[in-house]
């Protein structure tokens, strides 16, 4: 069924970027749709990619617009450790071989190639917990964008001594790669477990601060990216991103 929307904004806009704001498509995606003719503005097809929609001017993608980005899918899936999330390296299993029938939680289609639904943000190969994987440029701007913003929580185990100024400097004060770190939230939950919430995602990151303060990570789970979070999903299981969550997922992006 084709996606039909009226522009209801003081100023002209290019029509990649208000698909975009609306959660409709990536400003790319967008642009693709226009190439092959399947946008149309009151009527009348769009073939500049640049071109701007006016105040209550109405679009219309195309049914087959619509097909395409239907087609585009995410899942939740609770990585064990021993699995890459990105492109393994020779010998090593990437996550997505995991998303089998038999691991599957609740209804929805199998992906047509595991290996081509990529990661949206990295979870080492000896860490744990939530990934995201996506071919829906909409999900990953709001996880992975550079104008993301979305909290992602982790329960860490680590080895040393932890102190209240130890604390203090995780929280906020390390550099990595020779810029600052954006202020964490870090919270002692026990002798030796920490509570982490970041709002960025350096290689490596939590492990890289711990070391840096002579703590040793010894087990890392994500449990929560933004609204989403592990609850209900065994490890090593998966399941399809509802249309609910894919909604508060990109609204927590924006604020």
């Amino acid at each position: 069924m084709a996606w039909t929307g009226q522009y209801s904004g003081d100023e002209p806009v290019r029509v990649n970027k208000w698909l975009a704001q609306s959660g409709v498509c990536s400003r790319r995606e967008a642009e693709g749709l226009i190439e092959g003719g399947l946008v149309q503005i009151d009527g009348e097809v769009v073939t500049d990619a640049g071109r701007k929609i006016l105040p209550g001017q109405t679009l219309v993608l195309s049914d087959a617009a619509t097909r395409r980005l239907d087609s585009a899918m995410t899942v939740l899936l609770n990585k064990p450790m021993g699995y890459v999330s990105g492109q393994p390296e020779p010998g090593k299993i990437p996550a997505a071989r995991l998303l089998t029938a038999a691991a599957q939680l609740g209804d929805g289609p199998l992906p047509s190639s595991r290996d081509s639904l990529p990661p949206v943000g990295r979870l080492d190969e000896d860490s744990r917990g939530l990934l995201i994987l996506s071919t829906d440029g909409v999900v990953a701007k709001a996880v992975i964008g550079p104008d993301a913003d979305l909290p992602k929580t982790y329960q860490v185990w680590v080895r040393g001594t932890l102190t209240d100024s130890k604390i203090a400097r995780l929280r906020f004060g390390l550099s990595l790669d020779g810029r600052a770190l954006k202020r964490a939230e870090v919270e002692q939950l026990g002798p030796l477990c920490l509570r982490f919430v970041l709002r960025e995602g350096r290689n490596r990151q939590i492990r890289r601060m711990c070391e840096m303060l002579d703590l040793r990570v010894m087990d890392l789970w994500r449990t929560h990216i933004g609204p989403l979070s592990l609850d209900g999903l065994p490890e090593g299981r998966w399941r399809h991103l509802t249309p609910a969550e894919r909604t508060a997922l990109i609204s927590g992006a924006g604020r």
